[in-house]
């Protein structure tokens, strides 16, 4: 058949003007489901933006939508899952169907302070961390999860059931203040305040409920939180519902059981018995106290404890307009000390519907938590490693409950300095709390029609705990004996926190061509209040014995932030901070402080193939603030009422007094000046990443201890701002997938942090004879310390003297280094020697899943970093042994390879290095899904906590956790003296989901 010219002319020009009007106008349609279950989403929203028009899908999860010529995004949202755009551009078919992922995809998006950003476009040292990532085991406590994931990071947890934790983001910033960083829960910034009778401020918090960490590390990141933010910020998410879902139900079950890895090493009855036969001659009293038994007390005071946690989640829609979820937790553990137990019931509820087309989303949390709580009497694990091994449990008569006590030979009575039976202690004591805590807050977010680029939040937030408890001790008990009033003890207290929040904030967001405009400005209004009583006697209620305090006090803290970012070409990211706190801390004159921060970043390249698939760089500065130094009312005059034991008599009346106490009328918060520059990379197509950080953070104003002339205040020391502290610091984090394959993925996590500080002021003028701030007390002598604050060295650093020894390696006793050649050894002999810190510190994570398998383990190194080991310093000397009250005192094995007659507590004989390698899980797991449907997964596990220690350090554990100071704020470190001990623990797990 032969064609025309003129025939061929007019098909062209009709398939011409056909795709003209294609061109012009185009149909899109298809499906939206979930993508776990592929169940249909109702109701999800489809947005071309250019344009402010949309659909909805119906019943079926389908739609269809026209889209106008030029018209190039298309944007598809629905609650509870997380936004996806669509480039229409370069998607050429009309038909997309597309699955959604519930949650925030955290290599999609990251949470920030008053909202969210893509982690791409992030400007900040931001680090997030999701629930398949988490630690494994038995884990209590939310900062467990954590430990060892993030550079820059460290945390070292308690060992008793329930502990809190000591969290370190880049070293500590302060000398006396909190080094804690601001915990942000759900949007709730939460008290660090401690709870009476609570172990840890977190357990409000199921970890099972955790969806994501963010840990925002420098001030550009954290400054949108003020006078707070010093010390860095951790925010917590919780698990929300999703709608189109059929109802999802999770069960996460776990069994335990532990052992004590080490005990102190101290000598058996039959080398004790042969130390004193040695040491002393026939007829020395110290031979007659022998006993014929043979106690190992360390093995009596420990278990092997078991431990329980159940969870329950039911989590979807209702009429599809509310995603919901809900939560029940229950853990039972023992500790490794006996007697000491915690139980703790949660219960968790989100619920986050959607209103008009989604233009309004409410999101509503709940939490409660009921804990009861035994605690051991942790007095029982420095007398068991004293106590003389060669003595009963029981004296086999009925005094002082039958437990065997070291008596005053003249009276009969409990020898009061002598050591205490470690049993008696256990069980003659009974310490009980219990505490319950709620937090709730609801969000409502709303996007205006007329302006669909301006969103307002408001976020309404109360989170109230309350905490009670009772110490007993009966009269019978030989370590409470006093024979004047019956001895014994009966104490109460009691304590209710309250923190009331209010924030609201308008957000606009406008693309303008290769312009990006990100605009956010807000209004913040916090309360915190705490009421508290304490009722410390005897069992006979004993006026002189006994103690009342009521304290209560409120907190305001009344906030202006705002922060705009603006990114031109999607290339050059700009991000500004300003934030304005008011405190009722401080006086008038010091209450308002301002908190700026900026941020560059520059992506010098983006590619999807290749073997560099990303670089950015970041550079950034910005001043956060520190106040939380203890007492509320330190600006003011305060005056505290007598004690009724501690009346004035007057005649012959006794009158209650006022105690004036100290104060600084001009004390207002720290400030720390951070500098970040940092490098985000993605290589081999996404399968190596990370981020190359380095910092400087320098704190003025330090909260410091100083001694005043006599008659400028009411005490001799005083709570002042004088002082500077600088922290350096380098931080190297990667992620690498080796292998990726259907049935076979491997991949590994990598960071490691080097940190040094130094303290660069500490007196308001130049002093050279200042040596510093003695601190760091130790058990044995009176009121001896081994570490010391002093410029130009780290923080708590070792005060000690430098040891000389014999040729043989033998410590000479008493000898020292004349370190400053006088001829004399003295106190101007003592020299700053190392620090507890550690110079590095890493983590190293990986996880292996083949098939139906997984196995995955997490570990932690620090490197540098020494303890003073007072449990040797206190027990290896001969003269310790017996006691002229008649007593005798067990010692440390190393007793004569040290071989000292008296102690000599200020060497630095007792200093060691404390760098160790730490595994803290190894963990296999099966996955039975082959026996269920797809949408039915059910998981079993074994985990080992704990499994490996690698340390050249002679105690128990270098990684030292205790706390102490007003409210437990002050935490030791670098000090070994009688710390409970970390458990071997092994745990089957059994995780569901229908």
């Amino acid at each position: 058949m032969k064609v025309s010219l003129t025939q061929t002319s007019f098909c062209f020009i009709l398939c011409l003007l056909f795709s003209i009007s294609v061109a012009a106008q185009r149909t899109v349609s298809g499906t939206i489901t979930d993508e776990l279950t592929g169940e249909p989403l109702i109701g999800a929203n489809i947005l071309l933006p250019a344009t402010n028009t949309g659909t909805v899908t119906d019943y079926n999860g389908a739609y269809s939508l026209e889209v106008p010529e030029g018209v190039t995004e298309m944007v598809i949202s629905y609650t509870g899952y997380s936004d996806v755009t669509i480039d229409l551009a370069a998607n050429p078919s009309n038909v997309i169907d597309l699955q959604l992922s519930a949650g925030e995809l955290l290599d999609e998006v990251v949470v920030i302070g008053y909202g969210t950003v893509k982690k791409e476009d992030a400007t900040g040292a931001i680090t997030a961390i999701n629930s398949e990532d988490f630690n494994k085991g038995l884990l209590t406590s939310p900062q467990e999860l954590l430990a060892g994931k993030v550079a820059g990071v460290q945390i070292t947890t308690g060992n008793a059931p329930g502990d809190g934790a000591v969290i370190r983001i880049r070293g500590g910033s302060s000398l006396k203040a909190s080094n804690d960083p601001l915990i942000v829960i759900d949007g709730i910034p939460i008290d660090n305040g401690e709870i009476s009778g609570s172990r840890n401020i977190l357990n409000v918090v199921n970890p099972n409920d955790i969806e994501t960490f963010t840990v925002l590390k420098d001030a550009s990141a954290t400054a949108i939180y003020g006078s707070r933010a010093s010390n860095g910020v951790i925010l917590i998410t919780t698990k929300k519902g999703s709608l189109g879902k059929k109802v999802q139900v999770n069960y996460s079950g776990s069994f335990s059981v532990s052992n004590p890895v080490e005990t102190v090493d101290v000598l058996n009855a039959a080398e004790y018995r042969t130390l004193i036969n040695e040491q002393f001659p026939e007829g020395h009293p110290a031979r007659d106290l022998l006993g014929n038994s043979d106690t190992d007390w360390q093995e009596e005071i420990y278990q092997n404890p078991v431990g329980q946690d159940h969870s329950l989640s039911f989590s979807g829609g209702i009429a599809d307009i509310l995603p919901y979820r809900a939560s029940v937790g229950y853990t039972n553990k023992d500790g490794l000390l006996k007697t000491d137990n915690f139980q703790r019931t949660t219960v968790g509820l989100n619920l986050s519907p959607g209103f008009m087309d989604n233009t309004l989303q409410v999101n509503v949390n709940f939490k409660g938590m009921f804990i009861k709580n035994r605690f051991a009497n942790r007095d029982a694990i420095g007398n068991a490693a004293v106590f003389d091994p060669t003595q009963p449990i029981f004296s086999g008569n009925d005094n002082f409950g039958g437990y065997y006590a070291w008596l005053d030979g003249p009276t009969g009575n409990p020898n009061t300095l002598a050591n205490k039976n470690p049993i008696a202690l256990l069980e003659q004591k009974d310490d009980q709390s219990d505490v319950n805590r709620f937090i709730t807050n609801m969000s409502i977010d709303y996007r205006f029609p007329f302006l669909p680029e301006l969103r307002a939040n408001l976020n309404l937030g109360y989170d109230v705990s309350n905490g009670d408890g009772t110490v007993n001790i009966p009269t019978i008990a030989a370590f409470n004996f006093n024979a004047v009033n019956g001895g014994g003890t009966d104490n109460r207290y009691e304590q209710t926190r309250k923190n009331e929040l209010l924030e609201f904030y308008l957000n606009y967001v406008k693309d303008f061509g290769v312009h990006r405009l990100d605009v956010m400005g807000g209004y913040s209004w916090q309360r915190n209040f705490f009421d508290k009583f304490e009722r410390n006697s005897d069992v006979a209620g004993t006026p002189a014995e006994t103690v009342v305090i009521e304290d209560s006090g409120e907190l305001f803290l009344l906030s202006l932030f705002g922060r705009v970012n603006y990114t031109f070409q999607d290339k050059y990211l700009f991000t500004f901070t300003l934030r304005r706190d008011g405190s009722s801390r401080f006086s008038p004159d010091n209450r308002w402080g301002l908190f700026p921060a900026a941020a560059f970043a520059y992506k010098i390249m983006e590619n999807q193939s290749g073997f560099v698939n990303s670089l950015k760089v970041r550079v950034g500065y910005g001043v956060t603030g520190q106040q939380e130094i203890g007492n509320f009312y330190q600006y003011l005059p305060t005056y505290t009422v007598g004690l009724d034991n501690a009346n004035q008599q007057f005649g012959d009346g006794f009158t209650q007094t006022l105690r004036p106490e100290e104060y600084d009328a001009n004390i207002k918060w720290e400030e720390t000046t951070t500098y970040n520059i940092g490098l985000d990379y993605s290589l081999y197509n996404d399968r190596i990443y990370g981020s190359l950080e380095y910092y400087i953070r320098r704190t003025e104003d330090l909260l410091n201890r100083i001694p005043v002339p006599a008659g400028t205040n009411l005490s001799n020391f005083i709570d002042t701002n004088i002082g500077d502290l600088e922290n350096r610091g380098v931080e190297f984090s990667v992620n690498v997938i080796p292998v990726q394959k259907k049935d076979f993925n491997w991949d590994v996590g990598f960071n490691i942090t080097a940190n040094t500080n130094e303290i660069t002021n500490l007196t308001a003028t130049d002093d050279p004879d200042y040596q510093g701030i003695q601190i760091g007390g130790i058990s044995g002598g009176i009121g001896n310390t081994v570490q010391i604050h002093s410029v130009g060295f780290p923080a708590s650093s070792f005060f000690l003297y430098e040891q000389v020894y014999d040729e043989s390696g033998a410590p000479i006793e008493g000898l020292y280094v004349d370190s400053n050649g006088d001829g004399v050894i003295d106190a101007g002999d003592l020299q700053r020697i190392e620090n507890p810190t550690p110079d590095v510190f890493l983590g190293l994570n990986s996880t292996v899943s083949w098939r139906n398998f997984d196995f995955s383990f997490s570990a932690r190194s620090n490197l540098g970093g020494y303890v003073y080991n007072n449990i040797q310093s206190n027990n290896t000397n001969f003269a310790g042994l017996y006691d002229a009250t008649n007593y005798l005192t067990n010692v440390h094995s190393d007793i004569n390879r040290i071989g000292l007659e008296n102690p000599q507590f200020l060497s630095d004989l007792y200093l060691q290095d404390g760098s160790f390698f730490r595994v803290d899980f190894i963990s296999v797991g099966y996955n039975l899904s082959d026996l269920f449907n797809k949408q039915n997964r059910v998981n079993i596990s074994l985990t080992v906590q704990n499994p490996i220690l690698i340390s050249d350090y002679s105690g128990l554990d270098p990684e030292i956790f205790f706390t102490g100071g007003v409210d437990n704020r002050e935490v030791f470190t670098g000090i070994d003296n009688n710390i409970y001990p970390r458990a071997r623990t092994f745990v089957l797990g059994l995780n569901a989901n229908f």
